[in-house]
């Protein structure tokens, strides 16, 4: 268990660089994909923090926090960090559990007899969402009764008797109900308040100051939500009434601040060598099948590089949080608008600089050329002279029809951003995210030191 003073003493160390403290390449570089990002978008705003070698060593925010009235985004933005909200009551369940007044391993029947199956059922399926009650929240938009607040009792009384949708543990399925009875389950084994919890346990010891319920902490320094319909343009965005995400998404704050957590966890400092592990381990189904998620957390990789992310959605927001362990690295972007899906290319493109440091971002002529390349693919030819004889011996006559016809579905082409770079095989893979005005597809590139193109694969996302 880790006392307010230890946490207070290692936090010290902490601090935000400035722009002007943060050699040229990281912040420049995150700047310009900022910059691009959101032109390209339409986005109101995007908000960074990055955690290079352990320390919180840049937080920036580009675009507007708000349209009408006009609000430029700040440092002091808080945006809703969604889903994100779950790792912090697994981490309140963890606690509670190294006091010994509950255990991961208790039936939910301990606590709520009168749910469905509550005698077969663990808190730790809940927190891996195996345990197969349904998602009360599947919908990404914003539907008529999330406008009117709930109690989270009535939530479980309309979700947690229904059948579950698997026997508990055979299947993962995320589902928003497990952590509002999780949270619950807290509150009862506790006798305190979940929230308050966190301020005291987490929030405050980390200097997380702005870390809080979106309603009931409501601040004028929050980003306004915005949705998009198709590819129309920023609406404004209805927003879910209290109560609906308790336990599961129910938080704001700023990126610096999910950043100092994310510090935290890397340092190991918030909960007992036990609980870390049981934090940040793959839960396996009962057949041994893997679920690629621990507790409130999803394991991955980029380029080979373990993470440990989440992502979060709720009405006018989205957010991801990507720690990457081996490299005591994080990424966290934040966005006040849903319906578009920049911050996932963002967040590429910002650890492709933290695993690169050397990498630049993509010039114009750059993102120029690889248009040009893919307009002529849309109508079928390429210019030879870009590619080597294995590339061009790729595009032969059947490449290339199926190239066209499959491209020219896609309607106009919107922009192509880069989101990674690496050297390999004496070469230089560059990674594209390329929009359509009807899809986003992959273009995986290898380019010679002579500067052409050795490989040029477009690839369809999923």
């Amino acid at each position: 268990m880790l006392r307010a003073a230890a946490i207070a003493a290692f936090i010290l160390p902490i601090c935000l660089h400035s722009q002007a403290q943060e050699p040229g390449s990281l912040a420049r570089g995150v700047d310009a994909i900022l910059d691009k990002s959101l032109a390209l978008s339409g986005a109101p705003s995007l908000a960074v923090a990055v955690v290079r070698n352990g320390e919180l060593v840049y937080a920036t925010a580009a675009g507007k926090a708000s349209l009408s009235p006009d609000r430029a985004a700040t440092q002091e933005a808080r945006y809703a960090v969604g889903s994100i909200s779950k790792q912090f009551t697994a981490a309140a369940l963890l606690l509670l559990q190294e006091q010994g007044k509950v255990s991961l391993d208790d039936k939910v029947s301990k606590y709520f007899p009168g749910l469905t199956r509550a005698n077969e059922v663990t808190i730790r399926e809940l927190l891996s969402h195996t345990s197969g009650y349904e998602d009360y929240a599947p919908q990404d938009y914003m539907i008529p009764e999330w406008t009117k607040p709930i109690a989270p009792d009535a939530i479980l009384d309309r979700w947690a008797k229904k059948p579950l949708n698997f026997d508990p543990g055979t299947h993962w399925q995320y589902s928003n109900t497990n952590y509002v009875l999780a949270a619950k389950i807290f509150e009862k084994a506790s006798g305190e308040n979940l929230l308050e919890f966190l301020q005291s346990r987490i929030f405050d010891p980390l200097g997380m100051h702005s870390a809080g319920d979106c309603i009931a902490d409501k601040s004028p320094n929050d980003a306004v939500a915005y949705t998009r319909y198709a590819l129309g343009p920023p609406r404004p965005a209805m927003r879910e009434g209290a109560g609906w995400y308790f336990g599961a998404g129910e938080l704001c704050m700023t990126p610096a601040d999910l950043a100092r957590w994310d510090v935290a966890f890397l340092r190991k400092k918030i909960l007992d060598a036990r609980s870390y592990r049981e934090f940040t381990a793959e839960v396996k189904l009962k057949d041994g099948d893997s679920t690629h998620y621990a507790l409130g957390l999803q394991l991955g990789d980029f380029d080979g590089v373990p993470t440990i992310s989440h992502s979060g959605e709720v009405s006018g927001f989205l957010a991801t949080n990507t720690v990457f362990p081996p490299k005591n690295a994080a990424v966290i972007v934040l966005s006040n608008e849903d319906g578009i899906n920049v911050i996932g290319s963002v967040s590429r493109q910002i650890a492709a600089l933290l695993m690169n440091p050397g990498q630049k971002p993509a010039s114009t002529d750059e993102i120029k050329q690889v248009q040009g390349i893919l307009s002529g693919l849309q109508a079928g030819h390429v210019d030879r002279s870009l590619f080597t004889s294995d590339a061009n011996f790729y595009f032969g006559k059947l490449a290339l029809r199926d190239y066209r016809e499959s491209l020219s579905k896609l309607g106009k082409l919107e922009s192509v951003i880069r989101t990674r770079e690496r050297l390999r095989g004496g070469m230089t893979q560059r990674v594209y995210d390329a929009k359509f005005e009807k899809k986003t597809v992959t273009l995986n590139t290898y380019v010679t030191n002579d500067g052409k193109y050795e490989q040029f694969l477009v690839e369809e996302q999923f």
